[in-house]
């Protein structure tokens, strides 16, 4: 049985990369830990296995952040087995590069859906049930103060997560519920290396004052401070962690 003592954090996107090392490394720091995913089944497994291997507690649980419904039956999951929620990440997203001029309707609609209607679906209710004193965190991205080309819908829908962001830590002020956002450079994980040409990696690493691509416990460092007591007074606020790239 799990120690329903424990503070509980509910990571979505968590089966790989960033999203992953945020539950393995919020389950170091004590927490129970829900290990989101939307089809990586097995990946998520593995996550939630190698915490508890480790002696901490976890739970893969499938549910599609684009699915407002599917989303609520994830939190009634976490209220069930571990008595609520206290944490949450909102990790889940996709990444694509393509000119504006040859961004199809489809992938603009996937990307909205998913990057935004996702955080909004999550954040919504999080809102409605998220214990006194806890952590929202969610994820934006650099190229928001980089501004790279290629990338204009991605940053589009990250930049609608750093407005609801700010906004719902007015909104949650008087529950000492904090809302922050991380904003990651480019960090050396699956998801980054998709269709990046080695010289685009090459010229990143070169121009970044740290001489290298992030690391997913880069991240995943930030995230546990922003979770923890230390954070207490930092709200409303997007911390952009790139390794000085912008």
């Amino acid at each position: 049985m799990p120690d329903m003592t424990k503070k509980v954090a509910l990571v979505t996107g968590a089966s790989r990369g960033i999203g992953a090392a945020i539950a393995q490394r919020l389950a170091t720091d004590g927490f129970n830990v829900l290990v989101n995913y939307v089809s990586d089944a097995k990946s998520a497994e593995e996550v939630a296995e190698t915490i508890t291997t480790a002696g901490g507690n976890a739970l893969a649980v499938q549910a599609d952040v684009c699915d407002s419904g599917a989303v609520e039956r994830m939190f009634a999951t976490a209220q069930d087995v571990f008595g609520g929620v206290d944490v949450l990440v909102n990790n889940a997203g996709i990444l694509t590069r393509a000119p504006i001029t040859e961004t199809d309707d489809e992938t603009f609609d996937r990307l909205v859906s998913i990057n935004l209607k996702g955080t909004f679906n999550t954040l919504r209710v999080a809102a409605k049930s998220l214990r006194a004193g806890g952590r929202i965190i969610n994820t934006s991205t650099s190229i928001i103060g980089s501004y790279l080309p290629n990338y204009a819908v991605y940053a589009a829908t990250k930049a609608g997560v750093e407005a609801m962001t700010r906004i719902l830590a007015k909104e949650l002020g008087g529950r000492a519920i904090t809302v922050n956002a991380i904003a990651p450079g480019p960090t050396a994980t699956e998801l980054f290396f998709t269709d990046a040409p080695q010289t685009m990696v090459n010229h990143i690493t070169q121009i970044t004052p740290l001489g290298r691509l992030g690391k997913p416990e880069d991240i995943s460092n930030v995230v546990a401070f922003l979770a923890g007591p230390d954070a207490g007074w930092v709200n409303g606020q997007v911390l952009r962690t790139n390794g000085g790239l912008v």
